[in-house]
């Protein structure tokens, strides 16, 4: 029996990174909406960078949060504010309506990053963590490169599509998102009893002092700022990668919008072999190589006027950017080890990353093209560079 309700908990789980991967939809649908209301970059960005910033706000009080009501409670919670973001745009695409939405689904998305995980070591035990994590990974990714063809065909199938276009993306979703929520609710999962305050606890206010003072510790601080790039990078190559294909090569939205899914695709693969490689080389060695991998997509991105040179730097940037985001969080952890929930509250609030860069980007990119944009992309990678003499 027992097994059973761990088999059915970790399907639970497991549908519930897929519904993590909802967040990478806004890629793609900020094209459409930049092409459907007429928007330049500058204020297209706006909406990944408005789904970003919510880790900012609330990636450190999802933490406290979790400690009174519990894991489960707290990722059901990110789901039912992800299915009214889904929801949303059922009613129309308006600017408005879109922001609302969008924002939405960053809050509900900074509430699942920081829980489910968590959940995850409550549900499996000792050395099937690291492993089952990574899987989780896997099928985040599969939502996130079936999102460009799922609107890609509701832009071009007006009848199935209900109408909605390429915003059929989010019924699909959303019911999928109530069976991860409905499945969950009804999974028994056995939690540590909710921590409450008493009056010899910090208050929360001390709570968050103590966490932001980690700071202080250079690898915490540097660790931050790595997070930053990373998210930046990969949000920025999601938003961008199918606008150089619409500028350098004439595409259509429709077809540009592979280049989204081939940068997950890659990005998946590099999930996958990753801990297979990190076996065999050291970890500063991979995270050089990594970068490499990232410096020569750059220039690639920059220079290239040839379909086989920008699917190229696209797959290349999405295999050296999936591993760095645990090799810096790995590394933050190490360097506090009797702090890990706050450093890892810390390092998930870095996901902030994904607002600045793409309204850099779009101001960039309105001012000169989309070289621009990867210009800004490659400060990143030029300062995690900087970052390989911290990895041990």
């Amino acid at each position: 029996m027992n097994n059973k309700v761990n088999r059915l908990a970790l399907t639970s789980v497991m549908l519930c990174f897929f519904a993590m991967g909802f967040v990478d939809l806004v890629g793609i649908a900020s094209n459409y909406v930049k092409a459907d209301l007429r928007l330049n970059d500058t204020t297209a960005n706006l909406f990944p960078s408005l789904v970003f910033f919510w880790f900012l706000i609330f990636s450190v009080p999802t933490g406290v949060l979790m400690n009174r009501i519990g894991r489960k409670k707290t990722v059901l919670l990110s789901l039912l504010v992800t299915l009214l973001s889904l929801l949303l745009p059922l009613f129309g695409e308006n600017f408005g309506l879109m922001l609302i939405s969008f924002s939405l689904l960053g809050i509900g998305n900074a509430l699942m990053q920081t829980s489910l995980n968590p959940l995850v070591s409550t549900v499996v035990h000792g050395g099937h963590l690291a492993s089952t994590l990574t899987f989780g990974q896997f099928v985040k990714a599969i939502a996130s490169f079936m999102a460009p063809y799922i609107a890609a065909w509701g832009a071009q199938a007006t009848i199935p599509s209900m109408g909605l276009g390429w915003r059929v993306l989010f019924p699909i979703y959303m019911v999928i998102g109530i069976i991860a929520s409905l499945l969950l609710l009804s999974t028994h999962i056995q939690e540590d009893a909710p921590v409450f305050v008493n009056e010899n606890a910090p208050t929360v206010v001390r709570q968050f002092a103590g966490c932001f003072r980690l700071l202080k510790q250079p690898v915490v601080l540097l660790s931050f700022i790595g997070i930053m790039c990373h998210v930046g990078i990969d949000v920025g190559t999601n938003t961008t990668a199918p606008k150089i294909l619409m500028e350098r090569l004439g595409m259509a939205l429709n077809d540009a919008a592979f280049a989204t899914s081939l940068y997950f695709i890659f990005r998946t693969l590099g999930c996958l072999t990753g801990s297979l490689f990190l076996r065999l080389f050291n970890n500063r060695a991979f995270f050089f190589v990594s970068i490499m991998m990232m410096a020569l997509s750059m220039a690639g991105l920059f220079f290239g006027t040839s379909k086989i040179v920008l699917f190229i730097a696209i797959a290349l940037v999405g295999y050296g950017n999936s591993n760095i985001f645990s090799l810096i969080f790995a590394r933050a952890l190490q360097s506090v080890p009797n702090k890990q929930n706050e450093v890892s509250g810390l390092m998930i609030m870095g996901l902030f990353g994904g607002t600045v860069f793409p309204l850099l980007m779009g101001y960039a990119s309105d001012a000169v093209g989309q070289a621009g944009a990867v210009g800004i992309m490659a400060l990143g990678v030029v300062y995690l560079f900087t970052y390989i003499k911290n990895i041990k």
